[in-house]
């Protein structure tokens, strides 16, 4: 029987920052490479990522070698290695869900050593993670051979309401940042702003006007200079454990992880400084949603309010289970769901009832803070039905949509009419 040899990595650029893992298996007896496997797995942790490797190289050797197969693990991660034979307590548990998936694995196969080695000695798995996160930077994915292919984007919805992966390597986490576009600069709107006053990403033009109601006007030959905008941010929370392992999460009450609470400390310390100057916080009832508005309540000194209708859409039966289980186990009904907005889950709620109470609570802030700055913290769902009536879209566009954990995007109201989403799916705050 063959004997194998893991050799895995994962690396952040920020920590939390863009991510990405690397997995190497080679036949124990001559060093031969038989698979590698890499991938760009959005914004996380180091230690998130290097679990990410570890799970890649055992999939590989079980493709390989099938059940009981011999393995010996190698990694520079301490954390990981010693956690894994047992000898270190996992103290994050944003790693808890990782490390059981890790060890099913394990279990299926026979591993015959834990053991640490030094950077210099995991180039290879270093490498494969540093080529899968530079081709993301440039919207392209990783494949065998160090070669990239244009990132997939369209994808039918998983849990939290969002798309699994579509490619054919079957990998199942989320893909990688989208990057930031304001679809409309603030000239083209003819408000008394310049372009240089809000230059940063999702700025607020309720803000601006704000900073320059004593400015003379001037139009721009498109609309009048006199428009007032309500400009409502809306903020994904943070990591979860179900987010971690894509699980469906609607009304169940699942906290932040450690890497959650940094990615809500993170969005606080951008929304605290200009230009967004916020004027009231609305947060979903939920407590992954209240976490991550407390920790922008306590950088900008605002309160929170809580709105019940910002919160998720109650999953019914599935919350807590996979995409992949519910597939077993429910697969005429989420057949049904996926084709059918009107349908809901067992024992849930449809897209199209979440819809019209979302409407109704977007109406309502922009009705009751009309021409202020509004961050609304909320859920996948919510923000994407948002999204989708600014742009008119049907209900059929929330398949077509990602958003990231602690995501910011834009919506600004104008008092004439329009919507128009100036930002979608920022996670620049994360890469610092």
């Amino acid at each position: 029987m063959t004997s194998y040899v893991i050799e895995a990595d994962g690396g952040s650029r920020g920590n939390p920052g863009p991510a990405g893992y690397g997995a190497v298996v080679m036949d124990a007896s001559d060093g031969q490479v038989l698979a590698e496997a890499a991938e760009a797995i959005g914004v996380t942790t180091n230690n998130v990522a290097e679990y990410r490797g570890l799970i890649a190289g055992l999939q590989a050797v079980l493709r390989l070698g099938g059940e009981g197969a011999p393995v010996a693990v190698r990694m520079d991660s301490k954390l990981v290695i010693e956690q894994m034979a047992g000898r270190w307590k996992i103290k994050n548990e944003g790693l808890r869900p990782l490390a059981m998936e890790a060890g099913s694995l394990v279990r299926r196969l026979r591993v015959t050593e834990w053991t640490w080695i030094p950077r210099e000695r995991n180039k290879h798995a270093d490498r494969l993670a540093n080529e899968a996160m530079d081709a993301a930077a440039k919207g392209l994915t990783w494949k065998a051979g160090g070669t990239t292919q244009p990132e997939l984007q369209e994808e039918p919805p998983t849990a939290g309401g969002q798309p699994p992966s579509a490619r054919t390597a079957a990998p199942t986490t989320p893909p990688a940042i989208a990057q930031q576009t304001d679809l409309l600069d603030i000239g083209a709107i003819g408000t008394t702003g310049t372009i240089s006053e809000i230059s940063a990403p999702t700025a607020s033009t309720a803000a601006a006007q704000q900073r320059t109601a004593k400015a003379p006007a001037k139009g721009t030959g498109w609309a009048p200079p006199t428009r007032v905008a309500t400009s409502l941010l809306l903020l994904r929370h943070g990591e979860t454990a179900l987010s971690v392992e894509r699980r469906f999460s609607g009304r169940g009450d699942a906290e932040l992880t450690a890497n959650g609470l940094a990615q809500a400390a993170a969005a606080a310390e951008r929304l605290s400084r200009e230009p967004y100057r916020l004027d009231v916080i609305v947060s979903s009832p939920l407590k992954r949603a209240r976490q991550t508005a407390e920790a922008v309540a306590r950088r900008t000194g605002l309160d929170v309010e809580v709105d019940e209708d910002l919160r998720e859409l109650d999953f019914g039966d599935w919350e807590g289970h996979t995409f992949t289980e519910v597939q077993r186990r429910w697969p005429a009904e989420l057949s049904t769901w996926l084709a059918d907005p009107e349908t809901a889950p067992p024992g849930g709620e449809s897209f199209a009832t979440v819809a019209r109470r979302v409407q109704a609570a977007g109406e309502r802030l922009v009705e009751r803070y009309e021409g202020k700055t509004v961050l609304a913290v909320s859920h996948v769902t919510p923000i994407k039905m948002l999204l989708r009536l600014a742009l008119m879209a049907p209900l059929e566009s929330l398949y077509r949509m990602h958003l990231d954990v602690a995501c910011l995007s834009l919506i600004e109201y104008y008092a004439d009419g329009p919507a128009v989403v100036k930002s979608f799916n920022d996670t620049s705050h994360l890469r610092r």
